[in-house]
């Protein structure tokens, strides 16, 4: 479909349609082309548009790392390993693609913007981080990606904890994103419990002050911290153990 003269108004009609009729894919698209216009216009996203594009990418993204997890993971040993590899092979490159052209569109566009508030930039920031972790996590070797990762969400954490609540959905999202990538990505275990951990005593210490809005969003992710909290933290220990009787041995 030919997006190129249709209004802002059109365009996120377009999307929210794409939205309802699973077509993330067409969703990508039309976002794609509202937020070029509304950066080359030097205008901000509305949450609800942001919200969108978020949806659209994340879908589209979400899908194509799914099928690149099953064909990694090693249950085709009836199937001829070569097209095996080279069907992994063009799911990576589709990933890349789709991984580039939202950091290339964020950084290029609403990072940019004169008129982006203090939430929205941690949204954004975070969301460069998000990208950057989903390329580094099928291109191990790629330290660029790893680097620009662990950037991205350290200078949209240190924005966060300047400008919004303990409490705010943005900050914990960011937090628990962040600590994935620490112990998935960077392989930085100790780091990863240690933001898990400040982030959830953290709001727990302010949980009085969630208002009816955004309490179920914030509550819900805080129980996600504490989730990999629990399992980092009997991993670890299981490890120690593990290596301490080795030792012993």
């Amino acid at each position: 479909m030919d997006t190129t003269n249709l209004s802002n108004d059109k365009l996120l009609s377009l999307a929210r349609i794409a939205e309802a009729a699973e077509r993330y894919p067409d969703m990508c698209n039309f976002m794609h082309k509202l937020v070029q216009k509304k950066s080359n216009d030097n205008e901000g996203l509305s949450i609800d548009e942001r919200n969108l594009l978020s949806v659209a990418y994340k879908n589209v993204v979400g899908s194509k790392r799914q099928s690149w997890r099953t064909l990694a993971s090693g249950n085709f040993s009836d199937l001829d390993e070569a097209v095996v590899s080279s069907y992994r092979k063009l799911v990576e490159e589709e990933l890349q693609a789709v991984c580039k052209q939202v950091l290339d569109l964020l950084t290029e566009g609403p990072i940019k913007s004169d008129n982006v508030q203090d939430e929205d930039s941690v949204f954004y920031l975070k969301m460069c981080g998000d990208y950057y972790r989903y390329l580094a996590e099928f291109m191990e070797d790629n330290q660029e990606y790893k680097a620009n990762a662990e950037k991205f969400y350290k200078d949209a954490f240190e924005k966060a904890k300047e400008k919004l609540p303990e409490t705010h959905p943005t900050r914990l999202g960011l937090a628990l994103n962040f600590s994935v990538c620490y112990y998935e990505i960077l392989k930085k275990k100790d780091e990863a419990c240690a933001l898990a951990k400040e982030a959830f005593d953290a709001a727990i210490e302010k949980l009085d002050t969630l208002n009816d809005a955004s309490y179920k969003d914030s509550t819900l992710i805080m129980q996600l911290l504490r989730d990999n909290l629990t399992l980092w933290t009997s991993e670890n220990q299981e490890n120690d153990d593990a290596q301490g009787g080795d030792e012993q041995q």
